[in-house]
């Protein structure tokens, strides 16, 4: 089977578009960074005038693509809300083709502000399949901008096709960099309504637990479900990534492209230092047992990190069940 081809979106704003591309290449992947206008058709109204801007032979169609990558960033500089603009935009150019690339079972990832982007197209959570949003990422409980290490445990039972590499039960360690993360359900406001407001916040989990929607927790060292700063937004029910019923589109909010390598890990050094510790003192015993093949396999697993499992997992699913 030839390499899956790779479309990685961007517009004024997206700023991890280069490493995003550059994790699926270096896993063999082909890759293009590619620009919304790029693939506007050419159409009435204000479409037409900007699809016209692009040279014929840098115009692309999303069909052609394999797998869609919204990348992080603040598009359009977050404003109106994170990724409402971007989103607004894809529905009025691409609307039709995002529809027949998602229903045809081709991936879509969307890392912090792609998540963002997903959630108010409304292709996140997909309840019933409809396109109206029903969720949303807002501001964090903080009300300041998050940028920490974040533990993730893994919740699917096999349905998300962007971790079936990763052992449920597992925690992985991603970096967050958002102020706006906070998962909630989109629901009315008013007083008098709380307990109508708690059930259905219930029946949503309900939901989303059934269908084995929800994909990543925010956990704490020990693996347990806590609060700030091991959630650092607040999220309903700890949520860090969910992906739809058919599990064939996932959006997280922390940055599997900035875990790609182990050394990018904030206490990489410190790991390191601790592991040559370990190794002066049981190297003697090692050596005697013959046990020096298996030490460098479990280098070599060292220098990846986390991160790498989400790209590796979609890829393995090109390979076999797509």
């Amino acid at each position: 089977m030839k390499a899956p081809k790779i479309c990685v979106l961007r517009i004024e704003g997206t700023n991890c578009e280069l490493e995003t591309a550059l994790a699926f290449k270096r896993l063999g992947a082909s890759v293009e960074i590619v620009h919304l206008k790029q693939l506007e058709r050419a159409g009435a109204g204000r479409v037409k005038e900007r699809a016209g801007r692009v040279k014929e032979r840098e115009r692309r169609s999303l069909e052609d693509y394999d797998l869609l990558v919204i990348p992080g960033g603040f598009s359009a500089g977050d404003y109106v809300r994170a990724g409402a603009i971007l989103a607004a935009r894809l529905k009025g150019a691409l609307g039709r083709e995002i529809e027949g690339f998602t229903e045809s079972g081709k991936p879509v990832l969307g890392i912090c502000n792609g998540f963002q982007v997903l959630v108010e197209l409304g292709l996140l959570p997909g309840f019933e399949g409809a396109t109206q949003q029903q969720a949303a990422l807002t501001t964090n409980d903080s009300a300041r901008f998050e940028c920490r290490p974040t533990l993730l445990k893994h919740e699917s039972r096999g349905n998300c096709v962007f971790t079936r590499a990763v052992e449920r039960g597992s925690v992985l360690k991603m970096p967050c960099a958002h102020a706006e993360g906070k998962f909630v359900v989109a629901g009315r406001e008013g007083g008098g309504r709380e307990r109508e407001r708690e059930r259905e916040r219930e029946e949503y989990l309900r939901r989303l637990e059934e269908n084995d929607q929800i994909v990543f927790r925010y956990v704490d060292p020990v693996g347990n479900y806590a609060g700030y700063p091991w959630n650092p937004n607040g999220s309903l029910s700890n949520i860090a990534g969910i992906c739809n019923p058919e599990g064939n589109i996932f959006g997280l909010m922390p940055h599997p492209e900035r875990a790609f390598f182990a050394f990018t890990d904030s206490e990489w050094t410190r790991a390191r230092g601790r592991e040559g510790e370990r190794r002066g003192r049981e190297g003697e015993r090692r050596e005697r047992e013959g046990e020096r093949k298996g030490e460098k396999e479990r280098e070599g697993r060292k220098e990846n990190g986390d991160g790498r499992l989400i790209f590796e997992s979609v890829l393995q699913y090109f390979l076999k069940d797509f």
